[in-house]
């Protein structure tokens, strides 16, 4: 059973992450240029604060010090509190009018990982980076690319034990996995970790066909398996580390963009959504599309990384 949270509609919701200080949930509206926040218990009437940005933000997360790390359409930055100014912390060359900043978290070592998107999705020159910004006798942070070759970079999530990175590129309906060494901070033997039904022609939301979706943000419990949210799929699907499907669970909204694990116990499964851009006739048999969904589930997630500097 689902529940959506009151006041958390968005154009396009992304990269939720539970806040265990503050016992809040976080997340982005892409579109809407803004970072939300809920204060107070989640429930019925549930609060939520709006902070506006200059530009899109693809991803955040929590900095240890304080405030949040954020990707912005042409780089990464830091706000040392809600509200406060962003410092540009790191930039990438790339075409910000047609390029920007999208999918990302922190792992465990408190490296900032962020992919991007080709908003043309004439070409795959997405990119992952990674920004190490951790403070050794005031050096400068480093932004390293670490993975190419995609057209609209997401569900980056990173195993239990370190030693797997998982990056999907949506359009191409695929989920790549690599080895991953965390403290060299390296990745080797680049393989599909699951590819997934391409779109049929002709199919609309709604119709006859059956479609499952296209593999948007993702995150991976304590037991390894990764959840990922299936865009125009209605649904999320989890995954066992060798790729195989474990579950799928059906949503009330066409398009979920990503999931996180949150609460006290870290299972109440959060899953953040899309409306802009939707077909009327969705939206009306949808009126949750937009909105934060919540699910009480038996597997507890990872608590969020923090963003160390």
């Amino acid at each position: 059973m689902w529940t959506a949270l009151d006041n958390s509609l968005s154009d396009l919701g992304e990269s939720p992450f539970w806040h265990p200080l503050e016992r809040s949930l976080y997340w982005l509206d892409i579109p809407g240029r803004a970072v939300l926040r809920t204060r107070g218990e989640i429930g019925s009437g549930t609060a939520v604060e709006r902070w506006p940005l200059p530009t899109e933000p693809g991803c955040m997360a929590p900095a240890r010090s304080g405030g949040l790390v954020i990707a912005l359409r042409d780089g990464i930055y830091r706000a040392r509190e809600w509200g406060g100014a962003l410092a540009a912390i790191a930039r990438v060359e790339h075409d910000a009018r047609t390029m920007r900043f999208n999918d990302g978290k922190c792992d465990a070592l408190g490296r900032f990982w962020a992919g991007t998107i080709n908003e043309a999705k004439d070409r795959p020159n997405a990119a992952l980076y990674c920004l190490d910004a951790r403070s050794d006798g005031g050096a400068s942070p480093i932004l390293s690319q670490m993975a190419s070759h995609a057209t609209t970079a997401n569900g980056l999530a990173f195993s239990p034990d370190a030693r797997t990175l998982y990056w999907a590129d949506t359009p191409a309906h695929v989920v790549r996995a690599w080895d991953w060494d965390a403290e060299g901070n390296t990745l080797s033997h680049a393989r599909v970790f699951r590819q997934f039904e391409a779109k049929p022609e002709g199919w609309s939301s709604g119709g006859a066909q059956a479609y499952g979706g296209r593999p948007d943000g993702a995150t991976v419990d304590a037991q390894g398996d990764y959840w990922v949210a299936m865009f125009e799929g209605a649904q999320l699907v989890r995954l066992s580390p060798s790729g195989e499907p474990v579950a799928a669970l059906a949503l009330p909204v066409q398009c979920p963009t990503m999931p996180c694990f949150g609460g006290d116990d870290l299972k109440t499964l959060f899953v953040t959504s899309a409306r802009k851009g939707r077909p009327e006739a969705e939206l009306a048999r949808q009126p949750d599309a937009g909105k934060v969904l919540a699910t009480r589930v038996d597997a507890p997630g990872l608590p969020v990384s923090f963003f160390e500097d």
